[in-house]
């Protein structure tokens, strides 16, 4: 069994490889994604693909991937109803406090603090809540996979229910958490690694992983990545 690795593709973007040798991407988007190096635009087949709420920055390419990839969907309830209409088969759809066991995961629903819709034509659909992942793969490793939240205090009940070891959260502030919540996050957390994301994309997005880095010290490790770059 090989250990977890992921690559960043920009943004909120991830492509997995469990230890298993399941392939998830996390929130699709890569088309129009200005972070996305146009080599990983192409993303092949996959197992699983995992949505944490609806908007444009996460969604773009859930309907495209979907169907050229073969994977298999969750998503947030409503989100799902959506998708399911836009013609994806399958789909499944669950709400935070849900466990579902498939391809040898565990993957568990949790709430997220953040809004949640889709543009379709002229219209604002409302997609739902937002919500976060923890994620058990199969040998053990945990990883809580934030979305779009700012910082909440039941992050200490993850931390406690399900004791992840990585926690992929947001930095970029004004939509999100920026780095001093983040930082706050981590401790709530427990977590002995942080992958930043969803900073950088757009020039209104200021917090870093500098900074992070910074505020946490040696507290918890930042593993930064660049668009296209995979874990060690």
């Amino acid at each position: 069994m090989q250990k977890l690795s992921f690559t960043w593709l920009g943004h909120a973007t991830f492509t997995l490889r469990t230890p298993g040798g399941k392939r998830i991407i996390m929130d699709p988007w890569v088309s129009t994604n200005p972070m996305c190096p146009e080599s990983a635009r192409q993303v092949g087949a996959l197992d699983l693909m995992l949505i944490t709420h609806g908007h444009g920055d996460h969604t773009a390419d859930a309907i495209s991937i979907g169907r050229s990839s073969g994977a298999h969907v969750v998503a947030p309830f409503e989100l799902a109803v959506w998708l399911q209409k836009k013609g994806l088969q399958h789909v499944t759809g669950m709400n935070p406090g849900g466990t579902l066991h498939m391809l040898g995961l565990s993957i568990t629903m949790v709430p997220a603090v953040h809004s949640s819709s889709v543009e379709d034509g002229s219209d604002v659909v409302y997609t739902g809540i937002a919500t976060g992942y923890v994620i058990k793969f199969e040998d053990g490793t945990t990883i809580y996979f934030a979305g779009d939240t700012s910082l909440f205090g039941d992050m200490r009940l993850i931390a406690e229910m399900y004791k992840p070891s990585i926690g992929f959260l947001p930095i970029g502030d004004l939509y999100t958490m920026g780095p001093e919540q983040a930082a706050k996050a981590c401790e709530l957390l427990g977590i002995s690694q942080v992958v930043p994301m969803h900073y950088g994309t757009f020039p209104a997005l200021t917090g870093t992983p500098a900074k992070l880095r910074e505020l946490l010290g040696s507290r918890t490790q930042v593993l930064e990545l660049r668009p296209g770059e995979a874990s060690a």
